[in-house]
């Protein structure tokens, strides 16, 4: 077996692995695409095997209620948070909460947003054009979109957004395969200082509800026609995952596309001579640098995966990452194309838990990119980007950049 295969333990990543993953993940599909981890937990990097996993929710689950209690400790604020989220749950809470989630997000609600996402976009780089010819494309661009495209849609003021992004960075940094005692504390105290805000702003909007086709938060509060409502506790929780979900993720689709663009100048050049090509472009920045590239379930009931007998309750993680360039699944996956067809992707997941905002993030990184693009197509770096040093999400600290 390749000694990159034989070797890995997801619990113990060395520093290469968070610079450049995608040689281990090779070795793992090719060698031990069924990996049992030392924990007895299972590491899969096949997209068919991913593929099915999602979409047979009877025999894997997403509970994480078993799975964290170790990770995080029983009551406290990471355990509660993660186990009421609607990401790590299975049906009843997935689906309420989805279906309050989704029906904010429909085509015309998205529709609307739009010219206001255009109008933040165009004063970002108004600034960024400002700034002398240098700017930092995640400190000063991808970064700030999504932060303000959730606040918009939970109507958190202007003047009030500014600790959101250190709340996300500090609650999802605790979701790492290993996590060190300063992270967990970072994490538990991100939690509360979030849940103290939301308990106001909550309290502000029982008294003045928004409109529920636009102002997400008073969706959730007034719950379904049929009188279905969430729980406090459930409505807080899904607040703060809301801008977790949609704030990492989409900075890293934003700071991937952009440097990735990089070091494939052929394809930069191809889609600013072909801006119509945007859409699949973003299809697949999404594919060859997920922003997520870890998921999880557990096995629900004694299975099989790949020919490997799965006893119930055996801890399983998706890489995302690896099966997104799986050959059995995508020519020539380690090459960039930006206008690659069919491109069946997993960084949405599948199945039941398909992301509810997978449309919104597609939406801001056609505008943020092909705007980006259209208005500094000669960008190139300034210095040597530092990659953000995680596992699960794959984005940069910071893209030094020259606009012209």
């Amino acid at each position: 077996m390749d000694a990159l295969a034989e070797d890995f333990d997801l619990s113990r990543l060395p520093r290469s692995f968070y610079e450049d993953p995608f040689p281990t993940y090779r070795a793992l599909r090719e060698h031990a695409p069924v990996k049992r981890m030392p924990d007895g937990s299972l590491f899969l990097t096949r997209w068919a095997d991913l593929d099915r996993i999602y979409r047979d929710t009877r025999n894997f689950s997403s509970d994480k209620t078993e799975e964290f209690r170790p990770k995080y400790g029983d009551g406290t604020p990471l355990y509660e948070h993660h186990t009421t989220s609607l990401v790590f749950n299975d049906p009843p809470l997935h689906t309420r909460v989805r279906r309050l989630i989704a029906g904010a997000l429909m085509p015309r609600a998205l529709a609307a947003m739009e010219p206001g996402l255009v109008a933040l976009v165009d004063r970002l780089l108004d600034a960024m054009a400002e700034r002398g010819g240098e700017a930092d494309l995640i400190e000063h661009y991808a970064a700030a979109i999504p932060i303000e495209v959730i606040g918009n849609l939970l109507a958190v003021p202007h003047e009030e957004r500014e600790p959101l992004r250190g709340w996300s960075l500090a609650i999802l940094g605790a979701l790492e395969p290993a996590v060190t005692p300063e992270a967990a504390a970072r994490g538990n105290a991100a939690v509360e200082e979030f849940l103290t805000y939301l308990r106001t702003l909550v309290a502000c909007r029982r008294a003045a509800p928004g409109d529920p086709n636009a102002d997400v938060l008073t969706r959730l509060i007034i719950g379904e026609a049929d009188g279905e409502r969430l729980t406090e506790r459930e409505l807080l929780h899904n607040c703060i995952f809301l801008l977790n979900a949609g704030h990492e993720t989409t900075t890293n689709l934003i700071g991937n596309g952009l440097e990735a663009l990089l070091r494939f100048p052929e394809e930069r050049a191809r889609l600013v001579a072909d801006p119509g090509l945007i859409g699949t472009a973003v299809e697949e920045f999404l594919r060859f640098e997920s922003s997520n590239q870890l998921g999880n379930r557990r096995a629900a009931a004694d299975t099989e995966i790949g020919g490997v007998t799965v006893p119930a309750g055996t801890l399983i993680t998706l890489c995302i990452g690896a099966a997104n360039r799986d050959p059995e699944r995508f020519a020539d996956p380690e090459r960039l194309d930006v206008g690659r067809q069919p491109n069946r992707h997993l960084a949405f997941a599948g199945g039941a838990h398909m992301c509810a905002g997978m449309n919104l993030a597609r939406m801001e990184g056609r505008i943020a990119i092909g705007r980006f693009l259209a208005r500094f197509p000669g960008y190139r770096l300034a210095s040597a980007p530092v990659r953000g040093g995680r596992a699960r999400f794959r984005g940069f600290l910071s893209l030094p950049v020259r606009l012209a």
